[in-house]
């Protein structure tokens, strides 16, 4: 792939949810491109804005301070600021809102690793004045605008057990991959978490995330883990929740309409990326040499299609379905009322019909197989 920077899909509504006295911020784990993000924000879009870096002691010193005056200082004749790593500042909330009522015309644009102090802080300070975007690795939808389909062909096994990081996108090498996913993993991937209060046990929230990476595509039962782990439940349903707020994982709920047959409060677990599922139980083998192609192809669909519906703002609330004599469906988007089951194949199988379960109690509902042959079309147009 000759492109250095792969478009995202996220640009053009950043630019245009930025306004005057209005805060944007941009959430998303660690080394997915948000500094990039920014930086084309502002070449295309805002080449005057104060790029700034909550890292920054002396960046902070002034964001921190509460003073207006130190703040107008800070931002100066700018129209736009960016705040980078904005999770770094001390009630950056409190200080952006007096950015917003104080200096008239500003627009501003914060950017966070976490969940965690970033939307406490700007929640409530910043009620009615904020809109937030979420970017994620690399989606389909975006690598579509720089590769033909026969290269997305040859990358689909690259993408099944390496990811779509950007940095693992641009390498060619597959030793480097390897490197580069390990060291996400080891330096990146637990530190927002970490710095939390309470949370001191990286090998704890190593060996969870290794076992919901053996459980996917299966409902996750939170005292089993703990029971496995020597941990509590609480702690167990804790880390999960961490490990989601860190954009690590995220959970998905079984779907019923009250039938009683129906599984409804049990949760799945996908990765945000396989290259980190794959680089925590230290498995980059290839698909032939593989018993989980299986779990890795329902992984990759199910993020690719979240980041899809993400991206082009289709609203539909995402669901599986059980039921307890094991009649299942992968997925179930709800949309306008509409219901739509999902079931992902890596082995294509065109004449699978929906469980006889599904249909009678849903008989108004569609049903599709997503396998190798067809998933472009459900993951980059719907």
């Amino acid at each position: 792939m000759a492109e250095s920077y792969i478009p995202h899909a996220q640009l053009g509504r950043l630019a245009r949810s930025v306004s005057p006295n209005r805060v944007v911020v941009v959430y998303g784990p660690r080394r997915v491109g948000k500094t990039t993000l920014l930086r084309q924000y502002m070449r295309r879009h805002d080449a005057d804005a104060l790029l700034v870096s909550g890292e920054d002691v002396d960046v902070r010193e002034y964001i921190e301070s509460q003073s207006v005056a130190k703040l107008r200082a800070l931002v100066g004749r700018r129209t736009t600021l960016i705040v980078d790593e904005a999770q770094h500042v001390r009630q950056i909330g409190l200080n952006l809102k007096l950015l917003v009522d104080h200096v008239q015309g500003l627009r501003i644009v914060a950017s966070g690793s976490s969940s965690f102090d970033l939307a406490r802080q700007t929640g409530e300070p910043l009620t009615g004045r904020k809109r937030t975007l979420l970017l994620l690795p690399l989606a389909q939808l975006e690598l579509t605008a720089v590769e033909t389909a026969p290269e997305t062909k040859a990358q689909l096994e690259m993408r099944l057990i390496y990811g779509s990081y950007p940095e693992v996108v641009l390498t060619e090498s597959m030793e480097d991959r390897e490197i580069y996913l390990k060291e996400l993993i080891a330096s990146y991937l637990f530190r927002d978490i970490l710095q939390l209060e309470g949370v001191r046990h990286a090998d704890k929230l190593l060996r969870l995330l290794q076992a919901v990476a053996f459980q996917i595509g299966g409902e996750v039962s939170v005292a089993e883990l703990g029971t496995r782990l020597g941990m509590s439940k609480n702690t167990v349903e804790r880390y999960l929740d961490l490990l989601e707020k860190a954009y690590v994982i995220y959970g998905r709920l079984g779907f019923s309409r009250n039938l009683r047959k129906e599984i409804a409060k049990s949760r799945r677990y996908y990765f945000y990326d396989n290259g980190v599922r794959n680089g925590l139980i230290n498995n980059f083998n290839p698909i032939a040499l593989r018993d989980d192609a299986g779990a890795l192809w329902e992984n990759y669909v199910m993020v690719e299609r979240l980041k899809h519906n993400l991206y082009t703002g289709r609203q539909a609330e995402s669901y599986f379905w059980r039921t307890y004599d094991r009649q299942e469906i992968d997925l179930v988007e709800e949309r306008g009322g509409c219901l739509d089951g999902v079931e992902m194949k890596w082995t294509p199988r065109p004449r699978l019909r929906a469980p006889r379960a599904w249909r009678e109690a849903y008989p108004a509902s569609s049903f599709r197989v997503v396998d190798r042959e067809n998933y472009l079309d459900f993951i980059t147009d719907g």
